[in-house]
This record gives C-alpha cells, sequence and structure tokens, in this order.
C-alpha cells in the first residue's frame, strides 16, 4: 500500500493526516475544521456511507446538504471493518502514516476492533487520538449512544428554551454535536502543542454530555448559588433586565441592555425618562425583581412602530440591539457578504459558510468538493469500491 495524495498542501496543518473514524455532525466537523485549515482529512465509511448522505431532503450534488456541509476538502474510503483484510489494511495506513485519529462510533466498537487510542498509540506513539463519544468515558452512562437532541434534553438545554408555561423545545441548531467537534479540535491542538516538546502523542476525549454541560455552566452557576433554578425565558435571560426580543408593528427586535446606563438610554429612547429613577426599575436587581411589570410596559411601546424605526433609536444612543433575522435575511445581509462567510466549493455550485476565523486577515477556503462514496478507497487501501 502506498500513500499518494493530491492534497494541495496548503495552510497551516499542510502535512498533517487526520483519519475521520466517524459519521452524523460531531467527527465530521472535527475533521472539516482541520481540513479546511489544511489538513489532508481521511474519511472511512461504511459500505452504504455516511448516514448524514441520506439525510433529506434537500439534497445538493448526490447528498443531504448537511452532510455536503460537514464534508468537504476530504477523501473518502469505504472499509468494511468485519474483513479482516480491509481492516488490516486500514490499520497499517493509520500505524504509518496519520497524525490524528478523531472517532465517534459507536461505544466498544473501536476497542473490539483494534482501532481504540491505546491499542494505535502502543504502535505508534506520537499519534493524537480524539474520542468524541456520548456520555463521557465513564460513569453509569459511558456506554449509552447519544445524538444532539437527546443531550439537549438530557442536559438541561431544553428545559430553559422557550416560552414560560409551554413545551421545552429544541435550539434549533446542531450546538451540541458541533460543539463537541470544537471541543475535539481544541483539545487536539493542545496535544499537537505538547507533542512538539515530547515527540508523544495523547488520547484526548470529548463528549455530547460534558460539552452540553458547559453550554448551560452560567445557568448552573444561578443554580447552585440560590438553590432556585432560573426556567424558561423566551428570548431573555435570566439575571439581566431589560435582555429580550419584542415584537414590532411588522417584525421583531431583540434589545439589549445590560447595565443601568444602557437601561437609562432605553427609557429615554421609549419616551419614559423618568422609569430610570423609579424604585422599581433603578438597578438591574429591582428590574429582575420586577420584570414581568417593565417587560409588559415594553411590549407595548415597542409594538407601535417598526423594526427599522426602534433600531434606528435604539443605535442612535447606543443601545445594542438587533432585528430579529431569519437564515436568509443573515445570508443577504451586507454584513456577512463584507466578512465573505459564504464560500463556493470548487467545481461544484454549492455555497457554504467558512470557518469563523481569519488568520492576518484572510479566511481559509475550501479547496475540494465533498467526496463520492468510496471516491479514494483504491488509493489508500489498494482495492477499489465494490
Amino acid at each position: 500500500m502506498t500513500e499518494q495524495t493530491s492534497h494541495p498542501g496548503t495552510g497551516p496543518f499542510a502535512g498533517l493526516v487526520v483519519i475521520e473514524l466517524g459519521a452524523s455532525v460531531a467527527a465530521p466537523f472535527a475533521c472539516q475544521i482541520l481540513g479546511e485549515l489544511g489538513a489532508r482529512v481521511i474519511k472511512i465509511e461504511k459500505g452504504d456511507g455516511d448516514d448524514a448522505r441520506r439525510w433529506g431532503p434537500p439534497f445538493w450534488e448526490g447528498a443531504g446538504a448537511f452532510f455536503q456541509a460537514l464534508n468537504r476538502n476530504k477523501e473518502s474510503v469505504v472499509c468494511d471493518m468485519r474483513d479482516a483484510a480491509q481492516l488490516g489494511a486500514l490499520r497499517d495506513f493509520i500505524l504509518e502514516h496519520a497524525d490524528v485519529v478523531i472517532q465517534n462510533m459507536r461505544p466498544g466498537l473501536v476497542e473490539s476492533l483494534g482501532l481504540d487510542g491505546a491499542t494505535l498509540l502502543a504502535g505508534r506513539p506520537s499519534l493524537i487520538y480524539c474520542n468524541l463519544g456520548a456520555f463521557g468515558r465513564t460513569g453509569p452512562l459511558k456506554d449509552r449512544p447519544g445524538y444532539d437532541p437527546l443531550m439537549q434534553a438530557f442536559s438541561g438545554i431544553m428545559s430553559t428554551t422557550g416560552e414560560p408555561g409551554r413545551p421545552s423545545v429544541r435550539v434549533g441548531a446542531s450546538i451540541v454535536d458541533m460543539g463537541t467537534g470544537m471541543w475535539g479540535v481544541i483539545g487536539i491542538l493542545t496535544a499537537m502543542l505538547e507533542r512538539q516538546t515530547t515527540g508523544r502523542g495523547r488520547i484526548v476525549d470529548v463528549s455530547l454530555f460534558e460539552t452540553a454541560s458547559c453550554w448551560v455552566s452560567l445557568l448552573a452557576a444561578q443554580y447552585l448559588a440560590s438553590g432556585k433554578m432560573a426556567g424558561k425565558q423566551g428570548s431573555g435571560a435570566p439575571g439581566i433586565v431589560p435582555y429580550k426580543g419584542y415584537v414590532t408593528s411588522d417584525g421583531e427586535i431583540l434589545v439589549s441592555a445590560g447595565s443601568d446606563s444602557l437601561f437609562r438610554k432605553v427609557a429615554g429612547v421609549v419616551g419614559h425618562p423618568e422609569w430610570a429613577e423609579d424604585p422599581r426599575f433603578v438597578d438591574n436587581p429591582a428590574r429582575v425583581a420586577n420584570q414581568q411589570l417593565l417587560y409588559g410596559m415594553l411590549d407595548e411601546i415597542l409594538a407601535r412602530q417598526t423594526t427599522a424605526h426602534w433600531v434606528d433609536a435604539f443605535e442612535a444612543v447606543g443601545v445594542p440591539c438587533s432585528a430579529i433575522n431569519d437564515i436568509a435575511q443573515m445570508l443577504a445581509h451586507p454584513q456577512t457578504e463584507a466578512l465573505g462567510l459564504i464560500q463556493d466549493v470548487p467545481g461544484t455550485g454549492m455555497r457554504f459558510i467558512g470557518l469563523p476565523l481569519s488568520f492576518d486577515g484572510e479566511r481559509s477556503a475550501p479547496y475540494g468538493a465533498p467526496p463520492k462514496l468510496g471516491e479514494h478507497t483504491e488509493k489508500i487501501l489498494g482495492r477499489k469500491t465494490p
């Protein structure tokens, strides 16, 4: 088996070889971050491919839009893990070429295949191996599978999301899956920095539950401090008032007045400067105690004018605010265009939001399309995909 690559070899991680033993969202997103920054990412898929290939409609140029958005700049290798020869070829490739392995396979599977971190590091001590688990590496739930909605439910995220008195709802974006991918990359980068000194790799463990618990850490701190749960806040935030969204005459606006000075400005804009001296609203603790009264009055006033009217009025005095955009409005906004956030994928008609970071004013750009299933199997494992 020989290593061949058409990878362009540019970016800060040029020359880094990453093996993705993953599917769905978390591991593919982690690997795509590294790939976008120059790493060569080899995605190992089962015979019928990553399940996300079939997540749709909509489908885009042969696969679900979710899959295409998470798998650009990668090579696809189909490997039947039940076939000893194919599994051996994959293991040999990892031991000979890999710098990083990222996996989110079901609990216990990599150990049964001899593709776990301890086994692979014994043969390649410089390897950095990242487990993206469900509930974490230990504890009574360590062997259970997990998915983004399940973790939003289990962690308390859903219990704090939605309107008071109404059923809990999931945050629409895959914040737990994608957040876990980000934490995986943070752990990998930390291990890479250490490896420069020691020459040795590490096993990095992150999980959906640990990520989800981190996302509610501020809400958890409030509970640990007071013994009281904040509950659902709608568009607001517990402990800060006024800090929420309002319906206007033609849409919605969110206003964030997180200080007494900002509240004075809000009071002036809505025509009630006297509120700033009212004992019920004079400081944030008072406003939190009387938020239903204050929000009721603000709701009624802001409903009288358009979103644009209020955005102009609040911005004129320095109050942070925003129209509540839908996805189409966000994508079409001049700020999105100015930042170059939407990027074309070469050789395709696909366009995606790029990584949210730049180096010396330049954002990394995709160099390759999401791979067809098994497109690189022969190149990597020396056999054609059936």
